[in-house]
């Protein structure tokens, strides 16, 4: 692996067009190692259409991700371009799988592409929150070994709303995974239906005019995405299935040049993978995308859930479900997440301005009652999962799981307050959230709290500006 240990100062760029051709750029990769150690190797750099994404918003400064990868002028030493990412190797790092055996996933970084030779430098973030080099690349978009082929194979695309050039919106792309041919029109009925289920929520119901919807249509042979536990297997165009992880209902695609190959025929700078299945599952990585299953009872929940995640690089609230992760977060750390904190500073608090003088911080409530009742929904549950439940019977389930915590949280003195709530991260003690309730923590409500919501329009604004 190529280091480099260069002094970069940040330049603010000067027009768009004297540094950048308006094409784009994708470096794919290869990212392998373990729990202790990573190595990146190319894989190709494809040129795909026209840049899709902002051309005055060039660089970062939300200072989200655990990885951050930038675009160098070397004749200068200027940033021209730089985003903040999370990568599936990045999750399953943290694995205990990861701890054991050694890995490799294929990724993709995608920029606008240069006028001239550039530095392509990743790096990534430490347990002190300062991001340090690990990886650094030449990149000539005069070379011969760029793959410049037009985009080929299946793939159709379908404008579902559309307000505007896709350099000052949102360009929110669905695929499909599991839909044949006949199920075309199925797909774009869930698409009208679940895009319609984000934009009831904000900020991106007061902001859908900065959004354009696409779809890229992949037929399958076969109807539905791979379910390992329930014994199904599908050879769908992109590979969704269930337990990733090994947790049963994350969902996750490993094929992603197919993906990239697919979604380069239209404008994006978000997508959404929709599963044709009804079981309960998704997933969502920050700047990757997320998915969802479109037939679930709970996809509404899903999609502005995982979209959080995808989007503006939220945490999940919640920590008595089950997950694969181990130790996300380093004692004495504080999260990067914009809707988690370890209250370390408590006067530093990151969401400081959202809390009323007389709420106390950490801010209390009955946690331990909560915590029995849900994990004891969650465990009938998935005995009921087990035991071939239908799910038409685990929707029941879900209903029920939600008024019996509704009923505990809507008698807490600090509801609707901001605050800092013991709980969240998937650690029950040493970490804090928000509110007492947000989509990112239980399915009782349909919004994000006011923190939450402040972290998805920040993102909004760096696409759409």
């Amino acid at each position: 692996m190529v280091f480099c240990s260069l002094v970069w100062v940040l330049g603010w760029g000067t027009e768009f067009d004297a540094e950048f051709t308006g094409k784009t750029l994708r470096w794919d990769f290869f990212h392998s190692g373990n729990s202790a150690q990573e190595h990146l190797s190319l894989d190709q750099v494809r040129l795909e259409g026209g840049w899709p994404g902002s051309r005055t918003q060039l660089l970062d400064e939300t200072n989200l991700g655990l990885y951050l990868f930038e675009v160098i002028d070397r004749a200068t030493n200027r940033v021209l371009y730089s985003r903040g990412f999370c990568s599936i190797f990045g999750e399953w790092q943290t694995t205990g799988e990861a701890k054991k055996t050694w890995r490799t996933f294929h990724e993709s970084l995608r920029f606008p592409e240069p006028r001239f030779e550039v530095q392509l430098v990743l790096k990534k973030r430490a347990p002190d929150g300062a991001f340090r080099e690990i990886h650094c690349e030449l990149v000539d978009p005069a070379s011969r070994f760029i793959q410049r082929a037009a985009l080929s194979g299946p793939g159709e695309v379908i404008s579902v709303e559309h307000h505007g050039p896709a350099e000052t919106k949102v360009d929110l792309l669905f695929l499909g995974d599991g839909y044949t041919e006949e199920e075309k029109d199925k797909l774009v009925r869930d698409v009208q239906r679940l895009s319609g289920e984000l934009f009831e929520v904000e900020p991106y119901h007061s902001r859908r005019d900065e959004f354009n919807v696409w779809v890229v249509f992949v037929p399958a042979a076969e109807s539905g995405v791979t379910d390992p536990r329930g014994g199904v297997f599908r050879s769908s165009p992109f590979g969704l299935s269930y337990n990733a992880f090994d947790t049963d209902r994350y969902m996750l695609t490993f094929e992603n040049k197919q993906l990239r190959e697919a979604a380069a025929k239209a404008p994006y700078d978000a997508m959404i993978l929709l599963a044709n299945t009804s079981k309960y599952g998704g997933g969502g990585i920050f700047n990757l995308w997320s998915t969802a299953a479109a037939d679930s009872s709970q996809a509404p929940y899903l999609i502005v859930h995982e979209f959080g995640h995808a989007l503006a690089g939220l945490a999940d609230e919640y920590y008595t479900s089950q997950v694969a992760y181990e130790e996300l977060t380093p004692p004495g750390c504080e999260p990067w997440e914009p809707n988690v904190t370890a209250l370390l500073e408590p006067a530093d608090l990151k969401w400081r301005e959202f809390v009323d003088v007389s709420t106390p911080l950490p801010t209390p409530w009955e946690q331990q009652p909560f915590d029995q009742k849900q994990i004891a929904h969650q465990n009938k549950r998935q005995a009921a999962r087990e035991a071939g439940a239908k799910e038409e019977q685990l929707a029941i389930l879900f209903a029920e799981e939600k008024t019996a915590t509704l009923e505990l949280l809507e008698a807490e003195p600090h509801r609707g307050r901001v605050g800092a709530f013991e709980g969240a991260g998937y650690q029950a003690k040493g970490l804090y959230r928000p509110e007492l309730d947000c989509i990112m923590f239980t399915r009782n409500p349909t919004s994000y709290c006011r923190v939450c919501a402040r972290a998805v329009s920040r993102v909004i604004d760096l696409h759409s500006r």
